[in-house]
């Protein structure tokens, strides 16, 4: 049976641009044509005359959102597979309303460190994404003449670290080897994107194995964030360099970042909805769920990131889902020993950001319109897809999500779809379910078969959005 693509979609509760109200989204080849007053398009007749057989959905008070970009993923695939998988991951971000995601060039083998990893990437995604994917390329020691050809080829800017990634085939940069790499992005116009910590400050710091979260706190202090953040910045300060700091957990940084945007430093910054939604009080022992790095710390530290995303000094709100097998997460209850300085660091929450942001957004008095600012809107801003992704305007793809605002449910790790049914909010009741998701005009059905394309990066992207 040939697709048939709804040619409107109606709803009471829009987010657009401009606002949330009443409208009508006219779609056609797969792109918004144009945003009307609500009730005016039919479907078959009048605008919609000689359009074909278009249906018209009216989602009634359900609100309509644009799609979630998501610029923060380990899709881990190939090499890792049994992690993550493009299959999986992209189911999903299109159950959680995620439309594009940009897969980080790590804990994949080969890493997307030079154009032949990029290639082996690309062709283990082709026909497995439900939704629009993009690449991140790498900077590691050693493959600086490998940034030009991948940023030829269409990545969306390259990831460092300053401190251990946790896997060997990734390796973090040293000074010299951080100095070397801005340059040449700086060079490039390149975004150089960075896991800010301090590998001395890690050092020093207090290592206590065991079930207690406090210790595994206190090996990962805030000054580790402090530390990095002031070396990054005093390079990119002398080379002219974009920078945006990835998953920022402490509000620590803040002050730095606005003294390096006083200074003129090109300098963003991005949080995640575990450090938005979590605090390290509400961590039982032995649940290593919920270990990331940097960590969920403290509900004041959280009060003062909701202040800062508030007051706009966060371009976006990104999962950094990150998820391995059950056993590398040692939990009890999959026999294993619940040694957070053993456990693989990292969140699995893909599918879930949409309704934990909005959860805590709503009891903290932000709008649906704020939440597509942090989580659509200015994600597709940094990676420069504005004028495509990230807004229901006309001429944008017709990436949209019927969002339920009032829906509840409880969040039961089985029956979310990426790969491995570990999540820190497993038990958790969340407000905000997402109905339906429109990637380029059509519903996606998990069942069916996939249709996501791949990304490059724009050769011309607009300027970046939001501080």
């Amino acid at each position: 049976m040939p697709f048939r693509q709804p040619a409107v979609i109606r709803s009471r509760r829009a987010v657009l641009p401009d606002g949330e109200r009443p409208a009508d989204v006219l779609i056609r080849d797969g792109r918004i044509e144009r945003v009307a007053a609500y009730g005016s398009l039919t479907a078959g007749a009048g605008d919609l005359a000689g359009r074909g057989d278009g249906d018209l959905v009216d989602l009634g008070d359900t609100a309509l959102l644009p799609g979630l970009v998501d610029t923060h993923v380990h899709v881990n695939e190939p090499g890792r597979t049994e992690w993550e998988g493009f299959a999986t991951a992209t189911r999903a971000a299109a159950a959680g309303g995620v439309t594009t995601i940009i897969d980080m060039p790590l804990n994949s083998v080969p890493p997307t460190t030079t154009p032949a990893g990029l290639e082996v990437k690309r062709k283990t995604a082709e026909g497995q994404a439900w939704v629009d994917l993009g690449f991140w390329g790498g900077a590691v020691p050693g493959n600086v003449p490998d940034l030009e050809p991948l940023h030829r080829a269409g990545v969306f800017g390259f990831k460092s670290f300053l401190a251990p990634s946790g896997v060997d085939e990734f390796p973090h940069v040293e000074a010299a080897d951080l100095e070397a790499a801005l340059a040449e992005q700086a060079r490039l116009g390149a975004l150089a994107i960075i896991h800010a910590e301090d590998p001395a400050v890690l050092a020093a710091a207090p290592q206590q194995p065991g079930v207690h979260y406090r210790d595994f706190l206190a090996s990962r202090p805030a000054g580790a964030e402090t530390a990095a953040v002031a070396r990054l910045l005093d390079t990119a300060r002398r080379t002219g360099a974009r920078v945006h700091i990835l998953h920022v957990s402490s509000a620590a940084v803040l002050p730095l970042l606005r003294r390096a945007r006083a200074d003129g430093v090109q300098v963003t910054a991005e949080t995640c909805p575990h450090y938005l939604t979590l605090a390290a009080e509400q961590v039982p022992d032995g649940d290593t769920a919920f270990k990331c790095c940097p960590p969920i710390r403290d509900e004041a530290n959280r009060d003062a990131l909701w202040e800062a995303l508030a007051n706009g000094e966060f371009s976006a709100v990104v999962s950094d889902h990150s998820p391995s097998t059950p056993d590398l997460k040692l939990l009890p209850e999959y026999g294993g020993s619940g040694d957070f300085a053993a456990a693989w660091g990292g969140i699995a929450s893909l599918q879930l950001g949409l309704p934990a942001v909005w959860t805590e957004a709503r009891r903290r008095g932000h709008r649906l319109a704020d939440v597509v600012r942090w989580m659509s809107s200015g994600p597709a801003a940094l990676v420069g897809l504005t004028g495509t992704k990230g807004a229901i305007a006309a001429g944008c793809d017709a990436d949209l999500v019927a969002f339920d605002p009032d829906g509840e449910f409880a969040v039961h790790a089985a029956e979310l779809h990426h790969r491995n049914p570990v999540t820190p909010y497993a038990g958790r009741t969340l407000s905000g379910a997402v109905r339906t998701t429109w990637l380029r005009g059509r519903a996606v059905d998990t069942g069916a078969e996939p249709f996501g394309r791949q990304l490059a990066r724009p050769v011309n992207p607009p300027a970046t959005e939001g501080s």
